[in-house]
């Protein structure tokens, strides 16, 4: 596999994000390595709460949370995606599919030897994350799902999903940064964006962003959709605590949540939000808001 690795130096000096990078290795399809970054903060022997982002952020978009969680006292692991942050992308388009993005972060996952873990899912991160919760239940203690879904295809998507995937694959310059500040309602500051942009110094690092649109299964017979029905089935008969927080502003994913209540047993009972003045980056609009119910379904539902 062709990849690409961005500089070091397009991560200096970014706004709110003074946090040390760490790597691991995974396998690619063809016997190589790529190379995953994480953030690792917080107490090393407390129980995890892995935070995943999705299209097109990387962990920079948790920088709200993170000092949230950590004074809480827990363990925070906040990884890029292959294609994303300051993990390697890959050149060729064709070497994306929804499949080798659950893949990879299974090895990083197996290899953080994490349990007990409270997983903090949004966007692809919750497709992505929640595969890898129903592929590890053993190794998760609760959910929090944050403006995401897993489709299956057998269901239309929404009109304003349908809109973002023509842009995504149309727009002429794919601008990161622009684009998280376009799903948010605060907005951001210009260095804000740019740091969103310091992941891809050109077009040619850009692949694994333009191709996460159209790996979302919209059919019943995309290539995704058996396995996140199958991904579904798991879910539905695991009993661990299910939160659902959701940005009142958020159109791609209004009303998804409803669906994590109905099907998921662990979201009864709970104290389930939609979370006023926050888009799709609700991690933007109320970081501090989103870590602090985090902590408290964490001390809620411990023991």
């Amino acid at each position: 596999m062709d990849k690409l690795r961005t500089p070091d130096n397009r991560f200096n000096d970014l706004p709110g994000f003074d946090f040390p990078p760490n790597y691991l290795d995974v396998t690619d399809p063809d016997g190589g390595a790529l190379r995953v970054h994480y953030l690792d903060e917080g107490p090393e022997d407390a129980a995890p709460v892995l935070v995943m982002h999705g299209e097109p952020s990387w962990c920079y978009l948790y920088r709200h949370m993170i000092p949230v969680l950590t004074k809480a006292g827990h363990r925070v692991l906040a990884p890029d995606l292959i294609g994303f942050g300051r993990s390697d992308k890959l050149a060729h388009r064709a070497d994306y599919t929804y499949q080798r993005h659950v893949d990879w972060m299974l090895d990083w996952l197996d290899q953080t030897q994490a349990h007990n873990i409270t997983l903090v899912c949004q966007d692809w991160g919750g497709l992505i994350g929640l595969r890898l919760l129903a592929a590890r239940p053993d190794r998760f203690a609760r959910l929090v799902v944050a403006n995401t879904a897993l489709p299956t295809g057998d269901q239309p998507m929404s009109p304003a999903f349908e809109s973002w995937k023509e842009y995504s694959q149309t727009v002429p310059d794919f601008d990161a940064g622009r684009i998280v500040s376009g799903g948010t309602t605060s907005k951001l500051t210009d260095a804000e964006i740019a740091a969103y942009n310091a992941p891809f110094p050109d077009d040619s690092y850009k692949e694994g962003a333009r191709q996460f649109p159209v790996l979302v299964p919209s059919t019943p017979d995309d290539p995704a959709a058996q396995a996140n029905r199958d991904a579904w089935a798991v879910l539905r008969g695991l009993d661990i605590p299910v939160l659902t927080a959701f940005g009142a502003d958020d159109k791609i994913m209004a009303g998804v949540d409803q669906v994590f209540q109905k099907l998921m047993p662990g979201a009864a009972g709970q104290d389930h939000c939609i979370l006023q003045n926050a888009g799709h980056f609700l991690q933007e609009d109320v970081g501090p808001e989103l870590g602090a119910l985090t902590n408290a379904f964490i001390a809620k539902t411990a023991g």
